[in-house]
């Protein structure tokens, strides 16, 4: 087990550190200078110059991706070239809201796509069973930025049941709650169709199992097989795949956020966008990229603990 944690974080960092190089490495193919694409093209000379030296473009590239580096590995991920505040304070501001929405969203995702799974093989091979397939498949086509920008319309604009932006009042747990149900819903709409079929399938397969076999012969009935027995088995597999689904979730929240104007990574990456502010870009992509990974390693050495197998396989 220590063996697979020590290769299965290597290889985290390995990917952590091709990021930040690709990343670094974008700042010079955008055309145009950086400092003169934030300025605007009526600043003066000398202030391109000042922000140039500012940013640190005015060292060679090698330099720059090494202190880039040895700044990241002291937890220094630049300074705002505008507020002149640390990156990662701004970033841990707004890091919180961005995760509640996050967990809000796969967390109702997960429970409506567990009852819909289960309730496809308890009813499978009818018209039921049929319904939430197509359901399931049309909801996971659909971009979660889409579904934002609907639910916006008809539940804020038409119906004026729920707040279009903003994340609430501060200190008012109904409003901030209230401000949350429509970016949560968007944001986990299209992870309820994957999650039902995806436990629809695991289920299946346990469902062929002898102990499963062994209960049907008992007479119990198939609800309490299906919800006592098999999901208790078919839910692991799931692990990994939500732990992949959660980053995806954390990743899609920048388009949502920016729908409905809440605060959090997603602004905070956009004006940056806006404002060709790359110390905030870079840092945030690199803070984003640091939780997608540790939330699937993390996810990786579960499976590993709960299944042996897959330290067997990986160990051939």
């Amino acid at each position: 087990m220590l063996a697979y944690a020590i290769r299965r974080v290597g290889l985290s960092l390995l990917i952590l550190i091709v990021v930040m190089t690709a990343m670094y490495g974008m700042v010079f193919l955008v055309p145009g200078d950086p400092a003169s694409l934030a300025l605007g093209p009526r600043a003066t000379p000398e202030l391109k110059e000042l922000l140039r030296q500012r940013m640190g473009l005015d060292q060679p590239i090698l330099t720059q991706i090494a202190l880039f580096f040895g700044n990241v590995l002291q937890g220094d991920l630049g300074t705002d070239v505008w507020s002149k505040r640390p990156v990662l304070d701004q970033i841990l501001e707004v890091f919180p809201k961005t995760l509640v929405l996050g967990v809000t969203a796969l967390g109702w995702a997960l429970g409506l796509g567990v009852l819909l799974g289960c309730a496809a093989v308890v009813w499978r091979d009818t018209v039921i069973d049929r319904l939430l397939g197509v359901v399931s498949v049309s909801v996971i086509s659909v971009p979660s930025f889409v579904i934002a920008i609907y639910a916006l319309i008809v539940f804020a604009v038409w119906l004026n049941w729920l707040p279009a932006i903003g994340a609430g009042e501060a200190g008012d747990f109904a409003s901030q709650a209230r401000a949350l149900v429509l970016p949560a819903f968007a944001l986990g709409l299209g992870w309820v169709g994957y999650v039902a079929r995806l436990i629809r399938a695991s289920m299946l397969e346990v469902m062929e199992a002898p102990h499963i076999r062994t209960a049907r012969a008992f007479g119990m009935r198939e609800r309490d097989i299906v919800f006592r027995h098999a999901l208790r088995v078919a839910i692991v597999p799931t692990i990994s795949v939500l732990a992949v689904g959660f980053g995806g979730i954390m990743s899609s929240a920048v388009f949502v956020e920016s729908v409905f104007s809440r605060p959090g990574i997603g602004t905070l990456i956009t004006a940056a966008v806006e404002k060709r502010n790359y110390p905030v870009v870079m840092g945030t992509v690199l803070f984003m990229t640091a939780f997608y990974l540790l939330v699937v390693t993390s996810a990786d050495l579960a499976i590993a603990r709960l299944d042996p197998r897959v330290r067997d396989v990986l160990r051939r």
